[in-house]
């Protein structure tokens, strides 16, 4: 049996708990540190979620020991109440009050005093979503539309700008989730949230991959400054998304208006994926064919074919640079939400593939001040002609 399995988690190795999760380390690691199995860290997030609670602290306004303590020995010494007030500069009545809540004259203590009041302001703080419940109403049926909390926390103060009480942040709609106490928003709608865990994680890793030599390749770095600053739509990146034994979704993302094209292709060879773009691509209007920016990946060795046929120009990016193709690696994070790593992707249908996209695509982001993909696509192209 490892050192620590069944021991209780101690206060002092809580606050160490914490701070070493919320820096990025494994529970595993973390149990490593500290001599405890690895379950028991586990219940201690659990419980809150993932989400460490805030440290508990006296109120300002709220008698403190030391003040209870000069209570106690007027007490003693026969003092009145008003005498006693007077030397704490407190209103006699908050004196009074105090001796008479916990034992009157004659059984007053100061620390039993403390320690009944401490635990007697345990009372947990109203949230948010469950006193409103018509946020609360709205924020569940966003959710259940895949939105992200980032998402419907911007819509509604997009949607009601001169209604505060209508707002709440993003983190007030995770912890809702996550904390079920808090007894707002049912536990069921962490099933819709991008990412499945069964509590928050303080921050993610996102991995590269290596790319091929390609022929003719043009490199990123050669694409002219319209592609680098956004400013004129119809410039595109794509990549592969990989399932389970071989199968693939291709997708690709407008930058600008960040609109996205899911393409389903039966497999990686180059002929299959370039077909299966050239399809997809012929049914944009002229005026969003102009670039597409692809890693070195040997499934577009055939671009100069695809070029051809759409009038699209390909760019590369530079090998095991994945962050050149921002919008897409952000995509590509978004689309794991309904198709997650190690899925067999071969019987998912292109009719689906559409109605994800369609999702996505209508669904406000903070990097569009909030607008959806496909309202800032519809505006670009309509001032383009």
């Amino acid at each position: 049996m490892s050192p620590g399995r069944h021991s209780t988690v101690t206060n002092a190795q809580r606050e160490e708990l914490w701070r070493r999760y919320q820096g990025g380390e494994t529970v595993l690691g973390i149990a490593r540190a500290l001599g405890q199995g690895p379950n028991n860290l586990y219940r201690v997030l659990q419980a809150t979620g993932g989400i460490a609670p805030a440290q508990r602290r006296r109120s300002p306004t709220v008698l403190s020991f030391g003040e209870r303590e000069e209570i106690s020995r007027g007490v003693a010494a026969g003092d009145t109440f008003r005498a006693i007030a007077r030397s704490l500069n407190r209103a006699v009545s908050t004196v009074s009050q105090e001796v008479a809540r916990h034992g009157g004259r004659r059984r007053y203590r100061a620390t039993q005093a403390d320690c009944a009041a401490w635990e007697a302001a345990r009372r947990p703080k109203a949230c948010l979503l469950a006193a409103n419940r018509q946020l609360q109403r709205i924020v569940a049926v966003k959710l259940k539309q895949d939105w992200s909390p980032q998402q419907i926390a911007g819509w509604l103060r997009e949607q009601y700008p001169g209604s505060p009480e209508m707002w709440v942040s993003h983190e007030t709609i995770y912890r809702s989730l996550f904390v079920q106490a808090r007894g707002a928003l049912k536990k069921e709608l962490i099933g819709h949230l991008r990412s499945q865990r069964r509590f928050r994680r303080p921050r993610h890793v996102t991995d590269g991959r290596r790319g091929e030599r390609i022929a003719n390749a043009v490199s990123i770095r050669q694409r002219p400054a319209e592609v680098e600053d956004r400013a004129i739509p119809g410039h595109w990146e794509g990549d592969l998304v990989e399932g389970c034994r071989g199968t693939f979704i291709a997708t690709l993302v407008e930058r600008q208006s960040r609109f996205v094209i899911l393409v389903k292709i039966p497999e990686k060879r180059t002929d299959a994926v370039v077909n299966a773009l050239i399809k997809a691509v012929r049914k944009l209007p002229t005026a969003l064919r102009k670039s597409l920016t692809w890693d070195r990946g040997s499934e577009l060795t055939d671009h100069t074919k695809f070029t051809v046929a759409t009038d699209v120009k390909v760019y590369f990016c530079d090998p095991s640079s994945p962050w050149q193709r921002g919008s897409n690696e952000n995509t590509n994070g978004l689309l794991r939400q309904y198709y997650p790593k190690g899925m067999d992707l071969s019987a998912v249908t292109q009719a689906q593939l559409d109605a994800v996209a369609r999702k996505l695509n209508t669904r406000p982001r903070e990097t569009l001040q909030w607008k959806t993909p496909a309202y800032i696509l519809d505006s670009s192209v309509s001032t383009t002609h």
